[in-house]
């Protein structure tokens, strides 16, 4: 959608990625006019992306897009290790 920008790693459709590929795939940014609604439109997009046969980070980007300290932009270097739940696997 609006807003959205994907970058793809793997250059050709069909590519078979190995285990010793650079685990970038996809980046995926937003752009909006305040955090808050920057994060709300990688909310969905990631909702709604679907990737098959690797494991991905998309649980621990969504718990940090829904993280109340992170949408305040009052984060540091600490973030993560202080927030150990961010890790946590989503039910979807």
């Amino acid at each position: 959608g609006m807003g959205i920008r994907l970058d793809d790693g793997p250059g050709f459709p069909g590519a078979k990625i190995s285990p010793h590929y650079d685990s970038l795939l996809v980046k995926i940014t937003s752009k909006a006019r305040t955090r808050r609604e920057a994060a709300a439109k990688l909310i969905r997009a990631l909702r709604e992306f679907r990737v098959r046969g690797v494991l991905t980070n998309k649980s621990f980007l969504l718990n940090v897009l829904e993280n109340e300290q992170f949408l305040d932009g009052v984060v540091d270097t600490g973030f993560i290790a202080s927030n150990p739940y961010l890790m946590a696997p989503l039910r979807e």
